[in-house]
């Protein structure tokens, strides 16, 4: 198959484009997602396709959504920053523009975009995806192949629980993954420790306007690059809990790769090393066998558009 069209859906933004079978992007167009509005939402993914169809001539779409998406790639059961409630997107897009369309999460169209291209490339075999932005995504592949699980909606690796009766999670659980390695669980961590320890959160408090509560994930960033401790203890816990679910995931399905891509990895060692390290000590019995090397996603904003349009040619 030829050229495809990649849709990836946020909740802010519907970003596409024309995509070859070497997964480079010869051109993309967005729209903003009126995100409380299915209809809408539906209007801008259509008006983007028939833009891209326009100008070049392509022969399937994909769809990279922010939701859990059925077992037939069709249906987005639900998603929680748009109004999607078992909204059948593909046969609405599909009447529209008249291509064949696929309709997958966008935590899987991401993984499958690193392991063709990306990241894990040179994997013949398998991959893990975790995505660290605000909260945790993922992606699995085994035997070269996508993994969804029964209803569609495997690989919800951000809600494995690590701490039990740990923090609270919007999933209903407690003591979750996301709980503990999210964007956002990196701000709590050095919130928390810079009210407990002033001292050593200087730059990070000046950055932040001298209130802990205004801390956010840009400025322990910038901290931390700059030296400040607290900020760069932050990132080691969220590095550390990162670190023991790479172990768990080794132990339980033995992966060629393990890519890390989300908000969070523009942080690039100050979160990679104390996951490695971690990782490295939890498997410390292991060191006699060979185990998933972790790396940092390579294709980023671009992943999900290149992800579901590769996917639409299978």
């Amino acid at each position: 198959m030829g050229l495809t069209i990649g849709v990836d859906i946020g909740g802010t933004k519907v970003l596409g484009g024309v995509v070859d079978s070497a997964g480079d992007v010869l051109v993309q167009t967005r729209r903003d997602t009126p995100a409380q509005d299915p209809g809408e939402t539906a209007d801008r993914i259509i008006e983007v396709i028939k833009e891209l169809s326009t100008a070049y001539d392509v022969q399937a779409v994909g769809i990279g959504a922010a939701g859990w998406v059925d077992e037939t790639r069709s249906i987005v059961q639900f998603a929680p920053n748009l109004a999607w409630r078992n909204e059948p997107l593909r046969e609405r897009i599909q009447q529209a523009v008249g291509l064949p369309t696929v309709v997958e999460n966008d935590a899987n169209v991401a993984a499958w975009a690193e392991f063709r291209f990306g990241a894990a490339h040179d994997a013949d075999d398998s991959m893990v995806l975790y995505t660290v932005g605000t909260g945790i995504g993922g992606g699995i592949i085994i035997g070269g192949k996508l993994i969804r699980g029964a209803h569609g909606v495997a690989a919800e690796l951000g809600h494995a629980v690590m701490v039990p009766d740990g923090h609270p999670c919007g999933c209903g659980r407690k003591g979750c993954l996301e709980q503990y390695t999210s964007g956002k669980a990196l701000v709590r961590f050095a919130q928390a420790d810079a009210k407990a320890r002033p001292a050593d959160a200087k730059r990070l408090l000046e950055l932040a306007g001298g209130a802990p509560e205004a801390i956010n994930g840009p400025a322990v960033t910038e901290a931390a690059r700059q030296g400040d401790e607290v900020a760069i203890g932050a990132f080691g816990q969220v590095g550390h809990w990162l670190g023991v679910a790479f172990a768990d995931m080794v132990q339980t399905l033995d992966p060629q790769v393990i890519v890390v891509g989300g908000g969070v990895i523009d942080a690039g060692d100050l979160l990679l090393e104390p996951a490695r390290a971690s990782y490295a000590e939890q498997l410390a019995q292991r060191g006699r066998l060979p185990v998933a090397e972790v790396r940092a996603a390579l294709m980023g904003n671009l992943a999900g558009v290149v992800g579901a349009a590769d996917l639409a040619r299978t």
